[in-house]
């Protein structure tokens, strides 16, 4: 299995023992029933032949062990570790809904207010003498999340992690090579961000993140994504479920709700979803956002 590859190579085991504590956040550990690929292992296999399962819950925690081992700054980990807290069933499914193919932001908003509600969290802060304000802004931290075509921890390892799904197209060398190649340089904004000392290793991520880039721009992915937010929409304005649910249920309880209701029209939507042909998918394309990535190389743009 890549992923346990990966989460040896961040030595996950050894992991720093503040850390530990926070794992068990219960909106943390909801996140272990929220797949990474925004709902689409419930999806037709003849489209999505992902190779492996892999949870909000583990980008999370591989996110956190990145910023950790390339800063060693609690803040900025946590703020790695809850920085997809906000993550609702189906993920960016749920801005196609919204109709933000563009950026994808739409669900982020309610980041602070989940983790305002966790009693938890506030208690193990409150032991570390940390403010939740001091992580619940992701953004803050530019080794956790910036603007592309910039390289960040988030975006690094989605990379990795699709790449070893998805496209199938990291191997357990790329996997060694990224993790032994990056380190943290000053940008040309005076920011922290991650970066490759060898150019072979960076070339290889933007050809691993070019192909997910092919991938999220196809008329079956795009097809997909727009079926289960049309699904989801009817759902809710049906009222078989509301909005907020999607931040609270797992997806596995979410899609068994949703199959459980005696509606035809729904249940043809869900036979479709679960039973598509690749041939059958029309030609379909969003103004779907740019995975573009251009990382530093011994601290210099690579392009």
């Amino acid at each position: 299995m890549l992923l346990k590859y990966y989460l040896d190579m961040l030595h996950y085991e050894e992991k720093p023992p503040f850390l530990k504590k926070y794992l068990q956040t219960p909106s943390l550990l909801r996140l272990k029933d929220v797949g990474y690929f925004c709902g689409m292992d419930f999806a037709s296999k003849d489209i999505y032949p992902f190779k492996e399962s892999i949870s909000r819950f583990d980008h999370s925690f591989t996110v956190a062990l990145l910023v950790y081992s390339l800063t060693h700054d609690k803040k900025a980990t946590l703020a790695g570790l809850f920085h997809d807290i906000a993550t609702p069933c189906f993920s960016h499914v749920i801005d196609y809904m919204n109709q933000d193919y563009e950026k994808q932001e739409s669900t982020e908003e309610f980041t602070e207010y989940i983790l305002k509600k966790e009693d938890y969290l506030k208690h193990c802060l409150k032991e570390d003498k940390i403010f939740l304000e001091e992580i619940s802004n992701f953004k803050k931290y530019s080794v956790v999340d910036n603007q592309r075509p910039k390289l960040c921890a988030d975006r690094l390892d989605g990379v990795i992690l699709t790449g070893i799904s998805w496209t199938q197209s990291i191997q357990k060398e790329d996997i060694h090579n990224i993790i032994q190649d990056i380190t943290l340089f000053s940008n040309e904004y005076n920011e922290k961000e991650i970066g490759f000392q060898t150019l072979e290793v960076a070339k290889r991520v933007l050809e691993v993140s070019e192909e997910i880039d092919t991938f999220c721009h196809s008329s079956e992915d795009n097809y997909m994504m727009m079926l289960l937010a049309k699904i989801t929409l009817y759902a809710i304005q049906k009222h078989y479920i509301c909005y907020e649910d999607l931040y609270f249920y797992t997806e596995v309880n979410l899609f068994q709700l949703l199959k459980s209701q005696k509606d035809k029209e729904l249940q043809n939507m869900i036979y479709e979803f679960e039973h598509k042909k690749l041939e059958e998918i029309p030609s379909t394309q969003l103004n779907v956002k740019m995975r573009k990535l251009n990382p530093l190389v011994n601290g210099k743009r690579m392009i």
